[in-house]
């Protein structure tokens, strides 16, 4: 508390203030349970941000600003699943202001592969220090030394085709699963591009449960994720509204090739134990992957969402997606009967894009069946933290069709199983 004193006694630098001090404190304690006080100081701070630079200042200014908002959320009562991911800070999607897409999408996916590699590496590396006794972050319910190990392995393979895209050409897999852990850290650390975000920042965890360092860093992967299949399915909707519709094809491809890949993830957020799972999602309440901006934008980019769904709780938490369906937003089925009737999209090209169509439909089932299970594991009958029914709201909406001008298959439950063992 004196550094964060000493700071606000003098002019408000953002590159001066003392975020190992301010983390400290909340990572004592976790979110939910810091002092009102500190919360005061760092409203405070806030404020003094926002008058010296009331036109938004420079990246170090936005860095506080963005920082200080994902660490009031609770104090100012507007606590939810974004600002608990602190999204913004990892300059991923979390609401209308946020800045236009990449004008340049390989440049676009090569940042989001570098994310990718950095969270779940750094997730690692707290996983190997904790088991090594270096450091006292997050100390209640430590997993066994066995769970560790297959945290690092299904780590590492979650981001092996992240690696691949990237160039990475030395496997980080070989060798026992720490040591692959371990050397996934070196890599990660090379990817560090100027202006990447700093991912310390972003660890906000409301209790001190380990555990729930593995949960934060795996959501914000799928958000990340998410963010990615979203940019390829409004390139999907330009190319089939264009003169060159087969386009389509290729980013449908890579869409799918996302959703397909970050399977282990899923595999890696089953290893959470759950009862210290349960431990800190009492202190959840609000925050629910149904307020996930970047899932609505990709199921509603597949199809517009029929009128029970559109007006649900689901998309009246992302307000911003439910107005973009009301005023229209162009989709991947509509602009595909379109080209298919028009004429402009035929003969193999139309044979491709209708396969791409449904194999991304079969990944995008299989996300959401694997999703339910692993749902079904941690909370049972328990309800959702978003104020829905949770497990019945995931079941209900696991079969919905992804696509209606294709016909496409879901994958069986023992398919789910075997992808997810």
């Amino acid at each position: 508390m004196r550094a964060l004193i000493h700071w606000l006694s003098g002019p408000p630098e953002p590159r001066s203030f003392p975020y190992s001090p301010v983390l400290d404190e909340f990572h004592r304690t976790g979110k939910h349970f810091v002092e009102k006080s500190f919360l005061a100081l760092l409203d405070s701070a806030r404020r003094a941000v926002a008058t010296s630079a009331p036109g938004g200042g420079d990246a170090a200014t936005r860095q506080l600003t963005d920082f200080l908002d994902v660490a009031l959320d609770k104090w100012d009562g507007r606590y939810d699943y974004r600002s608990y991911l602190a999204l913004r800070l990892l300059r991923l999607p979390c609401g209308p202001d946020d800045p236009s897409p990449a004008a340049q999408s390989a440049a676009g996916r090569r940042a989001r592969d570098r994310l990718l590699v950095r969270l779940v590496a750094d997730t690692l590396a707290f996983e190997l220090a904790a088991a090594a006794h270096t450091t006292g972050l997050l100390p209640q319910q430590r997993p066994g030394p066995a769970v560790v190990a297959k945290r690092c392995r299904l780590g590492v393979r979650a981001v092996s085709p992240a690696l691949a895209r990237l160039g990475v050409a030395e496997p980080v897999g070989a060798g026992v699963p720490a040591t692959a852990a371990a050397g996934l850290h070196t890599v990660a650390g090379e990817l560090v591009s100027p202006g990447d975000p700093s991912l310390r920042l972003s660890m906000l965890p409301v209790y001190v449960t380990h555990d729930e360092y593995l949960f934060i860093r795996v959501l914000q992967a799928y958000e990340c994720i998410f963010a990615g299949v979203a940019e390829e399915l409004r390139a999907t909707v330009t190319a089939l509204a264009g003169d060159t519709p087969g386009a389509a094809a290729d980013r449908l491809g890579y869409a799918g090739d996302l959703l397909r890949t970050a399977g282990p993830l899923f595999s890696l957020l089953a290893t959470m134990q759950p009862e210290s799972f349960r431990t800190f999602r009492q202190y959840t309440e609000g925050a629910s992957a149904i307020q996930s901006r970047s899932y609505k934008l990709v199921e509603s980019l597949c199809r517009t969402p029929a009128v029970d769904r559109l007006d649900s709780v689901a998309y009246q938490s992302t307000p911003e997606v439910q107005a973009r369906v009301r005023d229209g937003q162009p989709t991947v089925d509509e602009t595909y009967r379109s080209a298919v009737s028009d004429g402009r999209l035929t003969g193999a090209d139309a044979v491709r894009v209708t396969r791409r169509m449904v194999a991304f439909a079969g990944a995008l089932t299989q996300w959401r069946r694997t999703h339910l299970r692993v749902a079904v594991r941690m909370l049972g009958a328990r309800s959702g933290t978003g104020y829905t029914e949770g497990t019945p709201y995931l079941s209900a909406v696991s079969t919905a069709p992804v696509f209606a001008a294709v016909t496409t298959e879901a994958p069986t439950p023992d398919q789910d199983e075997r992808r997810c063992a």
